[in-house]
């Protein structure tokens, strides 16, 4: 249940002439220079064999910092947090959010990728369903995908072994009210049919989306980000700025001070890498030099 919960948290935060993942900071008063890494939650652990630099990066820096510490997602208390924070109010049920037709739908592909009647998930939140069939569909569409290797995991496992400082940028509490408070519950239960409405475009775009990072071209994943079908199952622009680029302002406000305490590797999912309001240029407004690494 643990690790479920885990890659749940994974699926949901992650994604995020630009054709590298790993980026060199300096400049701007840094004695020495500082990195972060790009992310993807579905990559195997052997997309960081094709970057070269990486093996520099790592040495040359003192601590590693991610979106959270890896390890407080198995902390009894954290796991209590996010059980709670997935659960409905005790009175609402997960079907009366639906009209009978919404529900059988839902109810046909949640048989279909989890193996479960929906009726077990009566007191689950929209948005926590939403992250569970994510998981199932991934599991079945994404060949060679293995939950047991994070990329994330793998770096802080790595620095704690070499006696490096692990931080994280932001808290579990921080992540849980991302995934589960973030949007009331008629917007998560849109999400939710929209989600088993539109399963083979999920499919589709995880697949792309995946392709994508393993060519180290963020210029692509970031316009599969960005696409949009122009209904109500497309993110909002309020949505866009708690998933993504809100976080990204919170990060570099936090940036400077953490690269002057010891020369850092961040890293993060590789959707808050590009675009106007991603890290690196949000970097590069501070008055940094951004390089690419190959």
């Amino acid at each position: 249940m643990k690790k479920t919960l885990a890659l749940m948290m994974l699926l949901c935060i992650a994604l995020g002439a630009q054709a590298q993942l790993l980026w060199k900071i300096s400049g701007n008063g840094l004695n020495r220079p500082s990195y972060v890494m790009g992310t993807h939650h579905l990559a195997p652990l052997s997309i960081k064999d094709s970057i070269s630099s990486l093996k520099q990066a790592m040495d040359e820096t003192k601590q590693i910092y991610g979106e959270v510490i890896m390890e407080d997602m198995m902390k009894p208390e954290i796991i209590m947090k996010m059980q709670q924070a997935m659960m409905l109010p005790a009175d609402t049920t997960l079907k009366s959010l639906f009209t009978p037709a919404e529900y059988d739908s839902i109810a046909s592909v949640v048989k279909t990728y989890i193996g479960m009647d929906l009726s077990l998930f009566d007191k689950l939140k929209p948005a926590s369903l939403t992250t569970q069939l994510a998981v199932a569909i991934t599991a079945k569409s994404i060949k060679g995908f293995n939950p047991q290797e994070q990329l994330d995991t793998w770096f802080q496992t790595q620095a704690k072994e070499d006696g490096k400082k692990v931080g994280g940028l932001e808290s579990m509490d921080k992540q849980i009210n991302v995934l589960f408070n973030a949007q009331n519950l008629q917007r998560q239960a849109r999400l939710l049919y929209c989600a088993a409405t539109n399963i083979e475009h999920g499919i589709l775009q995880t697949q792309r989306m995946t392709k994508a990072y393993m060519n180290q071209d963020l210029d692509t994943l970031l316009e599969i980000m960005e696409e949009k079908q122009n209904d109500s199952c497309d993110s909002t622009p309020e949505e866009e700025d708690i998933l993504i680029f809100g976080r990204n302002a919170d990060w570099v406000r936090q940036m400077p001070d953490i690269m002057k305490q010891a020369p850092t590797l961040f890293v993060v999912g590789a959707g808050h890498l590009p675009s106007e309001r991603g890290l690196l240029k949000l970097l590069e407004k501070q008055g940094y030099t951004i390089e690419a690494m190959k």
